[in-house]
C-alpha cells in the first residue's frame, strides 16, 4: 500500500525477542504481538538464552524477565544493553516497583511492565520503546527511585564528583532542565516553566542525552536523583529549579 503524499510513512513494526522463565508467558505474549502485527522472531527461557539470542537475532526489543534461571534478567539486561547498544528492554516484573527494576533502569532499561498487563497496552508498549521513547512516564520514574534508590547522601556524592562528574559538563540551564526532568516535568511543561518554546526544551534535553551518555528520561530521572539534584520529598517552586552548583 503506498503512503498518501504529504503523509509520513509509518514506523517499521519492532522485532521482539521474549525471555521468561515460564512457558505460558511467553507463548502468551508471542499470541499478543503477533496478532497485531509485531514480529516476534525469537524466545528464551533464561537470560543466557536471552543474551545468546540478541546476538544471534539482533532484535529491536526485548521483554525480559528479572527473576530467570541461570542468569537473572538484570545481568542479563546489563550484557545485552553492553552488547547491542541499540536495543531496548523492557523488564517484566510481578511486583510494582520492584527493587530490581530501579537497577535495571540504572543499567540501562526503557521501562517496565507488570506481567497482568492488558494486550493493548503491552503491543503499544512494545512499539513505543521501539521508537527509541521510554516507556515510564517520568513521574512513575520518580516514584520508583524515590522508593528504591540507594539511602546515601545524595550531597556528597555530588560535592564530591564522584562517578558523576560528568555534570560539570552540562550549562546552568541544561542543569536546571535536568532537575526539572528529575521532578517529572515533561517538556510541555518545562517550556511553561521556563519560559522557552518546546522546540528549545527539546534541544535542551538532547544536550543533556548526548553530553551525559543517557539513553531515555527514564535515565535522566535516575541520574537526577543519584547526583543529588533532586532529592526524596524535595519539591520545586515554580519558576525556581537551579539544584546544587558543582564545587569549585
Amino acid at each position: 500500500m503506498s503512503t498518501p503524499a504529504g503523509a509520513a510513512p509509518a514506523a517499521p513494526s519492532p522485532r521482539v525477542v521474549i525471555a521468561d522463565d515460564q512457558d505460558l508467558v511467553r507463548t502468551g505474549f508471542r499470541l499478543i504481538l503477533t496478532a497485531r502485527g509485531i514480529d516476534v522472531v525469537g524466545v528464551a527461557a533464561d537470560g543466557v538464552e536471552a543474551v545468546a539470542a540478541v546476538r544471534r537475532l539482533r532484535p529491536d526489543v526485548v521483554l525480559l524477565d528479572i527473576r530467570m534461571p541461570n542468569m537473572d534478567g538484570l545481568e542479563a539486561a546489563r550484557r545485552i544493553l553492553a552488547e547491542a547498544p541499540h536495543c531496548r528492554v523492557i523488564m517484566l516484573t510481578t511486583f510494582d516497583l520492584d527493587q530490581y527494576v530501579y537497577a535495571a533502569l540504572a543499567a540501562g532499561a526503557s521501562g517496565f511492565l507488570l506481567k497482568d498487563v492488558t494486550p493493548e497496552h503491552l503491543a503499544a508498549a512494545v512499539r513505543l520503546v521501539g521508537t527509541g521513547d521510554a516507556l515510564l512516564s517520568p513521574s512513575i520514574t520518580r516514584r520508583l527511585v524515590e522508593r528504591c534508590a540507594p539511602g546515601a547522601a545524595a550531597a556528597d556524592r555530588l560535592t564530591t564528583g564522584g562517578a558523576h562528574g560528568e555534570l560539570a559538563a552540562l550549562t546552568p540551564r541544561e542543569r536546571e532542565v535536568l532537575t526539572l526532568m528529575g521532578h517529572g516535568r515533561s517538556n510541555a511543561e518545562l517550556a511553561r516553566q521556563l519560559t522557552l518554546s518546546e522546540a528549545t526544551v527539546k534541544t535542551h534535553v538532547a544536550r543533556i542525552f548526548a553530553k551525559l551518555s543517557l539513553r531515555d528520561r527514564a535515565q535522566a530521572v535516575v541520574l537526577a536523583y543519584e547526583t543529588g539534584l533532586v532529592t526524596p520529598g524535595s519539591v520545586v517552586p515554580f519558576g525556581s529549579a537551579r539544584g546544587p552548583e558543582p564545587a569549585g
